[in-house]
């Protein structure tokens, strides 16, 4: 899923993330000055360019809210947009993983190089392939880490984009694991499934794995050959270890 001056770094805010600072990130009113100013070539090519750039915590988290699936805020460390000319059309996000498991078993050597991808949304006026368009410039913005990612099933999300970003696949969440295990559903369906227990459980789901996938950032081939050597997550064939697929109906427990 940033001090100012340190390129790519989020700014944090304390001011509550709302749905008026997305609107606002969605429409600028940068191309009407320049019309206004009569520089009408220049706003043509502005308009049709496709850009990705830093954005702050707070823009990143209010799009992410607004428009994607989760509609849920994350934990951010980098956070980019992609831009056609002044309008704000898509959001990707890293962050420090939540479980420091996680990150020991992706780098047991050091877990503070680990980031996770947390959040992607892109417009659907966006031509296809965008999204992995969006992502490959994004992971050239990133400071030398070993980025992990996960594709969640249950909303029929099994990480094509990540496959055709040469990402590696590492299997999925639970594979060793032989008897199921289960989420808690929190009476506020906005928090996360890990807050059941502080703000209330409504009902008990079967989890569902995930499926991994993993990659490396860095300025040259021998740094990210390096961060590659010390990642400890598998590299498997998605075509000889298919994923699993959830059935089609979840049964919930009380």
């Amino acid at each position: 899923m940033r001090k100012e001056g340190a390129p790519g770094r989020v700014i944090k805010g304390n001011s509550e993330v709302t749905s008026r600072m997305a609107d606002f990130a969605e429409s600028s009113l940068f191309a009407w000055d320049v019309i206004q100013a009569g520089i009408a070539d220049a706003v043509s090519e502005v308009m049709i360019a496709r850009r990705v750039q830093p954005v702050s915590s707070q823009i990143a988290n209010a799009m992410v809210i607004k428009h994607h699936y989760l509609h849920r805020k994350t934990s951010i460390s980098f956070a980019y947009g992609l831009y056609k000319g002044p309008k704000l059309l898509g959001v990707v996000t890293f962050g420090t993983p939540p479980s420091r498991h996680l990150q020991i078993s992706a780098c047991r050597s050091d877990p503070s190089k680990v980031l996770e991808l947390n959040r992607l949304w892109v417009d659907d006026v966006m031509p296809h392939n965008t999204e992995s368009w969006f992502v490959s410039r994004a992971l050239k913005l990133l400071p030398p880490r070993i980025v992990v990612t996960y594709a969640d099933p249950r909303f029929g999300h099994y990480g094509y984009i990540y496959r055709a970003l040469n990402f590696h696949y590492a299997g999925w969440t639970d594979m060793e694991r032989k008897t199921p295990r289960y989420d808690y559903v929190p009476i506020d369906t906005s928090k996360h499934t890990r807050d059941a227990f502080r703000t209330g459980i409504a009902y008990r789901v079967r989890r569902i794995p995930k499926v991994k996938y993993w990659t490396v950032t860095g300025p040259d081939r021998t740094t990210r050959r390096a961060l590659e050597a010390l990642c400890g997550w598998p590299k498997y064939d998605w075509k000889e270890l298919i994923p699993p697929r959830p059935s089609m109906e979840i049964t919930a427990e009380a």
